[in-house]
């Protein structure tokens, strides 16, 4: 490996990689270990930009006979030397004698059930054109050939839910050998679908789709699907019996996907950028499948070979965060406030269930979790499985307890950026200028400002159950709490419902430099029931800040109370007051 070497970034044809001599590493034997599993049927789950499409084109290559006599493309690879016990090369003789099907759900982003469908037959129509072969001589049936004609864009749910099995009959007959299927990103559709309102119609098309498939088909040989999230086994798989789950959490395949440290430091010495390890240890390191720790983002990682050196959020900047955004910016107050925690470097225990049951995301926070983590923006630290003694609910026996934090420098940086999305557009100018206020202490500007900002970012962090005049504006100001965290990391520690004095405040800025004060927030909603006004609620909210001594942890660390400000912010529906 050296500089003259082809780093051909995001490249996900194994072929190409290996006929234009671009840079690769190599993961051949998940060949290896794959097939020795013997299992009928196995889902992968990684995170995007894992691999996981180059290992699904490196495994048809190996496998489908459309590559048969293409030993060019394995030899010096580690699947070539592979012997038996008794010294044959067991594995050349495998390669190229299998039909393969190779699908992709990774471009069926739809915002309609219809458009959805539409996509999905189209990519039916290209499989049936590719194999119109089939139709020569006598091999089909006049009806079989007259229905291979109806498979074509447009067509029916319910002919598109049977065409990959129809297909699979149609190559069995013809080669004399079961069928090897693949599919990878199964699950892109399915988050479009939760994203955008028809997750129930997409679930009903797609279990009878995978039941076809992979179930009741005679004709498959193994099939083996990838994605980024493990979908519940009730909502498209309940009938597959026969499937292999390997998760993020999983030892099974998790040398395969990702580059080890090893690998990244021998590939930054051969492109001459060994003095740049410890610099991208700390941007890209950090993802952990099974045990295996200090796993890094091949994204990143050739992103970072190819521009010779230059650190930047390669992965988290990939589309796919939308769904992401989403949950965290519309998440209840548990959810920020565990955001503010992880974002400034801290980690949190859960419970999780791996099974992601999508209809569960808007009230269920472990739920949340565990999409985070199948998607690679957490990692996990430490693992407890719950024993009698660890445990005081019996409920909780035989539960894993996981400590998760944010995986590295670069997704705290794409968080960060995330929210500050959160108020930009029209919101940007009043958000900056309310900060600004903030920090002059210029209370008319504040109410002026933060009034603009309310009214024009409120409705995005409400989750549509009820209108957001009516919604407790909590999940609102947790929201802008963590915008502050983002925007004056350089002048304050944020913290945020913690107890100091008698109580707990609701945001605490302690100044890292004595040349800036101190602030506390006090957020309350009106009740119209107790408080005739706005201006009542603000009393209440600075007579709790008084009352409750808010101030005595900052008062223990020598800060004056003379340098402490308070400010209550009284809130009714989008409208806010502060004093």
């Amino acid at each position: 490996m050296d500089r003259r070497i082809n780093v051909n970034i995001g490249a996900q044809r194994f072929d190409r990689i290996r006929e234009e001599h671009s840079f690769y590493i190599d993961k051949t034997g998940l060949i290896k270990e794959w097939w020795e599993s013997g299992s009928d049927v196995t889902l992968i789950t990684r995170p995007r930009r894992f691999g996981k499409t180059l290992n699904m084109s490196m495994i048809e290559c190996f496998f489908s006979n459309a590559y048969a006599g293409r030993s060019d493309l394995f030899e010096g690879l580690s699947i070539w030397e592979e012997k038996s016990p008794d010294g044959d090369y067991q594995y050349r003789q495998l390669q190229g004698t299998f039909p393969v099907i190779f699908m992709s759900f990774a471009n069926i982003k739809a915002t309609s059930y219809e458009t959805m469908e539409y996509k999905i037959s189209e990519e039916l129509t290209k499989l049936y054109a590719k194999h119109r072969y089939l139709l020569e001589g006598d091999l089909l049936s006049p009806q079989e050939k007259e229905y291979y004609e109806t498979i074509r864009p447009g067509m029916s749910g319910k002919i598109a839910a049977g065409a990959v099995n129809f297909m699979t009959g149609f190559l069995q007959r013809y080669y004399g050998k079961d069928v090897m299927i693949l599919l990878d990103e199964y699950d892109t559709p399915m988050q479009e679908a939760w994203l955008s309102g028809y997750w129930d119609q997409a679930v009903e098309f797609f279990r009878g789709l995978f039941n076809s498939t992979f179930k009741t088909n005679s004709h498959i040989y193994r099939g083996l699907i990838t994605g980024i999230t493990r979908i519940s086994k009730e909502s498209i798989f309940s009938d597959l019996n026969n499937l292999k789950v390997v998760t993020t959490t999983s030892d099974k395949y998790a040398s395969y996907f990702g580059f080890s440290e090893e690998e990244v430091f021998a590939a930054l010495d051969a492109m001459d950028l060994g003095h740049e390890k410890q610099g991208v240890k700390r941007w890209y390191d950090g993802f952990t499948f099974g045990t295996h720790t200090d796993i890094y983002n091949p994204w990143s990682i050739t992103s970072f070979i190819e521009t010779n050196g230059i650190y930047d959020t390669y992965w988290a900047d990939t589309s796919g965060n939308g769904l992401v955004n989403s949950l965290i910016q519309k998440g209840d107050s548990d959810i920020k406030q565990t955001m503010e925690n992880i974002i400034q470097g801290g980690s949190f225990q859960t419970i999780l269930d791996e099974q992601i049951v999508f209809g569960q995301l808007e009230y269920d926070t472990g739920a949340v979790w565990s999409l985070l983590l199948a998607a690679g923006y957490l990692k996990v630290v430490n693992v407890e499985y719950m024993k009698p003694e660890s445990t005081p609910d019996p409920a909780a026996e035989g539960d894993i307890r996981y400590t998760l934090s944010l995986t590295n420098f670069e997704v705290r940086k794409m968080f960060r950026k995330m929210i500050k999305g959160w108020f930009g557009g029209t919101a940007r100018t009043a958000y900056n200028d309310f900060i600004k206020a903030l920090l002059l202490d210029d209370r008319k500007a504040m109410n002026r400002y933060m009034n603009k900002v309310a009214l024009a970012t409120f409705s995005s962090f409400d989750t549509g159950n009820k209108p957001s005049e009516y919604t407790e504006p909590e999940r609102f100001y947790h929201g802008f709490v963590l915008g502050l965290m983002v925007d004056l990391a350089d002048r304050y520690s944020i913290t945020s419902n913690r107890e100091s004095g008698f109580g707990r405040y609701d945001v605490m800025l302690e100044p890292l430099n004595e040349k800036d004060d101190a602030i506390i927030l006090e957020f309350k909603v009106h009740d119209p029931d107790d408080e005739k006004t706005l201006d009542e609620t603000v009393r209440n909210a600075l007579e709790q800040i008084e009352e409750k001594q808010y101030s005595t942890s900052l008062e223990a660390k020598g800060i004056a109370p003379g340098r402490i400000r308070k400010y209550g912010f009284a809130f009714r529906g989008k409208e806010c007051k502060i004093g």
